[in-house]
């Protein structure tokens, strides 16, 4: 379809984007891309240049997608040699791959209600005290003391006393005199007994009930003793919290996990950003590859399906390196091995400090 804005009657002598001269033969700026026209914008006009973009990067996206499925490695060495404007850019793929992947998890697998459930008929569940039964050597110890004259009923005591907050108070002046982590896991335990038992989720008038300094610090550890709680009674909302955040979170990862690629090819000539753009491909077809077995599992039911996938993917990845780094059978084997090792481990490492940082931020 002929733009209208493009009529030789609507063209200018100079870019209206970056001031370059233009002849009236030119349809774009040379300099910068821009359409050569001076019409003023219509509905039309953003209407036709918002799909005939939405097209372009369409046809993009499905030629990504078939050579990522069909081919292992071979985007990202045509992206590396200089094919960039064939195929989609591999982080803003992986960003739209990533967000419908954990959609589609969070369709297929709704662990926060799951595990709120799971909360609830603990709660709901009291089961009473059961004492086992001793042997009798045991029994006859206990009736000689109770029975004895220097002992008897009236000196056992049991206290019934409930804990309070009280129980584990300490004083801001007290809380001076401590060290650092003392100090810290002292706050702690005060701070989640006392929002447990009085409810107040106020951190200001914690401090002024528990006479502590109003230091931002306490304030913020008095929240996080609250959202404890909160996390506690409801174990569902932070789990939908934390994986709304992990295409991000695993967007930040795979840099740090394209280092210690880098450093096992040291020797060869790729760069750092080679590496990235191959970790990046990789991930991509992972979210693509798993949601497309969330989905047969939606359809036809079992488990069989993802099952699969985990030695799909496992196959494509060996073929990937081979092909991306075209390196023989045996290394291939080794570095695969290797790889998968680091991964783990860094994912290990990465997912406790998310977690940490989720709770931290949240």
């Amino acid at each position: 379809m002929k733009i209208k804005r493009s009529l030789m009657k609507y063209r200018g002598d100079e870019c209206l984007n970056c001031g370059h001269p233009l002849k009236l033969t030119d349809r774009f700026c040379s300099r910068c891309g821009q359409m050569n026209s001076t019409k003023k914008l219509s509905f039309n006009d953003l209407f036709t240049e918002f799909f005939s973009g939405v097209f372009a990067y369409d046809s993009r996206f499905q030629r990504t997608l078939r050579v990522l499925l069909f081919k292992p490695g071979k985007i990202s060495k045509d992206y590396i040699n200089g094919r960039r404007m064939h195929y989609a850019n591999p982080f803003r793929f992986y960003l739209s791959a990533s967000i419908l992947f954990f959609l589609l998890f969070g369709i297929t697998f709704n662990f926060g209600n799951e595990l709120n459930d799971l909360n609830r008929d603990n709660l709901n569940q009291q089961p009473g005290v059961i004492i086992p039964t001793p042997p009798q050597a045991g029994l006859d110890s206990i009736n000689k003391i109770v029975t004895s004259p220097k002992v008897g009923l009236d000196s056992i005591k049991i206290d019934t006393t409930p804990k309070t907050y009280k129980d584990k108070y300490v004083s801001q002046e007290e809380i001076d005199t401590m060290s650092a982590y003392s100090a810290l896991g002292k706050k702690i335990d005060l701070y989640y007994a006392f929002q447990d038992e009085t409810e107040i989720r106020n951190p200001e008038r914690a401090m002024d009930s528990l006479h502590h300094e109003h230091s931002g610090y306490n304030h913020w550890l008095y929240k996080k003793a609250v959202d404890a709680g909160t996390f506690r009674d409801n174990p569902g909302l932070f789990f939908d919290y934390f994986v709304s955040k992990l295409p991000f979170i695993i967007f930040f990862y795979l840099p740090v996990f394209a280092l210690f690629i880098w450093l096992l090819y040291l020797r060869r000539s790729f760069n750092y950003m080679e590496h990235l753009i191959f970790a990046f491909h990789i991930q991509t077809m992972f979210f693509v590859l798993y949601g497309i077995a969330l989905l047969i599992e939606m359809i036809v039911g079992g488990n069989w399906a993802v099952t699969a996938a985990n030695f799909i993917f496992l196959f494509y990845l060996y073929k990937g390196m081979r092909n991306f780094y075209g390196q023989g059978r045996v290394k291939t084997i080794l570095k695969f091995i290797l790889l998968n090792l680091i991964f783990f481990i860094l994912a290990i490492i990465a997912a406790i400090l998310s977690l940490l940082a989720s709770f931290s931020i949240y």
